[in-house]
């Protein structure tokens, strides 16, 4: 592993964990005080946070959906996804881990959520219901990353986009799933639950990486074509989804040594007087 693939791993799971302990965290800790509205927000900004701290190191993706649609949009390659894949997965059940651990015998902080916070579907809708609703879900925020961080954007936007995005989500599907879009989000805290919301998980994994796959076709369907050669384009947002680059070493070229190659120089003082 390349040493940029290697700050990008560690910046994925650290921004997955930081998004589970503090984001759902919010919900475990304070739904009843905030309110859904609140825990959107506590979404939304928590991200957006984020996409401007380790999106110039990883791209801030923090969510298998999303790195899925980089990785079929060509943005990386099938080994970096993996490995982008299990830091994210274990980010998030660190921050669930550090969620259960808070709540297992810390003063008065109780699990207001039941189910620290586990996504789950039967209360209020169908599992039917709750599989299109997290395709959709996914497929709207996956395609809004893509298209604010492609090179058509308006660089230095994307964070905002993408955080508004996810508190517009999550305002919808909080009162029916709990809004997962995020597979590392949802499995998590999942594995502490136990019960129906660990046995119900497989959806919030398969169902937002459809959403994904499905985004990453409608953007290719109506995004700007690129622009003839030759033409200036604008760079793509360095808080969005893609990888940076490998570094490259700079390479000082060896200073050029001086050798005869026959001809006659003129003297370089000024010329003597005639005698």
């Amino acid at each position: 592993m390349s040493p940029t693939l290697g700050r990008s791993v560690a910046a994925e799971f650290l921004g997955t964990a930081v998004l589970v302990f503090v984001a759902v965290g919010s919900a475990v800790a304070g739904i009843k005080t905030i309110g859904e509205f609140g825990v959107a927000f506590a979404f939304g900004l928590t991200l957006l946070a984020l996409a401007y701290a380790i999106g110039p190191v990883s791209g801030c993706h923090i969510n298998p959906a999303v790195t899925l649609g980089v990785l079929l949009s060509r943005g990386m390659t099938t080994t970096e996804a993996a490995y982008f894949w299990i830091a994210q997965f274990a980010g998030g059940i660190a921050g669930a881990a550090l969620l259960r651990l808070l709540t297992s015998g810390f003063g008065d902080m109780t699990d207001q959520t039941g189910v620290l916070g586990a996504n789950d579907y039967g209360a209020t809708i169908s599992l039917g219901g709750a599989l299109v609703l997290e395709v959709l879900l996914t497929f709207v925020f996956v395609a809004v990353i893509l298209l604010v961080t492609g090179k058509a954007a308006a660089p230095g936007f994307a964070g905002l986009a993408i955080g508004l995005t996810l508190t517009a989500v999550h305002l919808i599907g909080i009162p029916l799933t709990g809004t997962s879009v995020n597979p590392a989000r949802s499995l998590g805290p999942a594995l502490f639950a136990g019960g129906a919301p660990l046995a119900h998980v497989w959806l919030f994994i398969v169902a937002p990486l459809i959403g994904g796959a499905l985004a990453v076709v409608a953007v290719r369907a109506i995004s700007v074509p690129l622009e003839p050669a030759g033409a200036v384009v604008a760079t793509a947002d360095e808080t969005g989804a893609q990888v940076p680059r490998e570094e490259r070493p700079v390479t000082i070229p060896p200073p050029a040594t001086a050798h005869d190659d026959g001809t006659v120089r003129a003297p370089s003082g000024p010329p003597e007087p005639p005698g």
